[in-house]
């Protein structure tokens, strides 16, 4: 989980009041962003930017377990997948972190105010968590 909020983090751009959590994301610690967007009847989110990306623009997903898949640009990768719920929790989704190939498929999404978003992954009994603020 921690080296999801490498890339993934705080934004704003686009809440509803449907769906508040939609929008940019930087992480509070790292400074990655992502996009929380709506994919299908769920929440999902796409890495922006994060210090790696700045450093190398076409950064590949060279530490994901599924050899197959090390090829893809982590510009761009679905990091957050599947939450479903709200209007101030949304449950059920997968994590994944580029930086280190670390996968949840247990993680949940809680909007603690309008400007502040915890998220948080479990694999077993061992979760860890981050918080990311809104760019806008």
């Amino acid at each position: 989980m921690a080296g999801v909020a490498t890339f993934v983090a705080s934004a704003g751009a686009g809440a509803t009041a449907a769906d508040p959590v939609l929008g940019l994301w930087r992480s509070k610690d790292r400074g990655g962003t992502i996009e929380l967007h709506r994919c299908g009847g769920a929440i999902c989110g796409r890495i922006l930017d994060g210090a790696s990306l700045r450093a190398n623009p076409d950064l590949r997903d060279v530490h994901n377990g599924n050899r197959s898949l090390r090829a893809r640009a982590v510009k761009g990768l679905r990091v957050f997948d599947g939450f479903t719920g709200g209007p101030r929790q949304w449950k059920g989704g997968s994590l994944y972190d580029p930086e280190s190939g670390w996968g949840t498929k247990s993680g949940s999404l809680t909007l603690k105010d309008a400007n502040t978003l915890e998220v948080k992954g479990c694999v077993a009994f061992i979760c860890q968590s981050e918080i990311m603020l809104r760019i806008r």
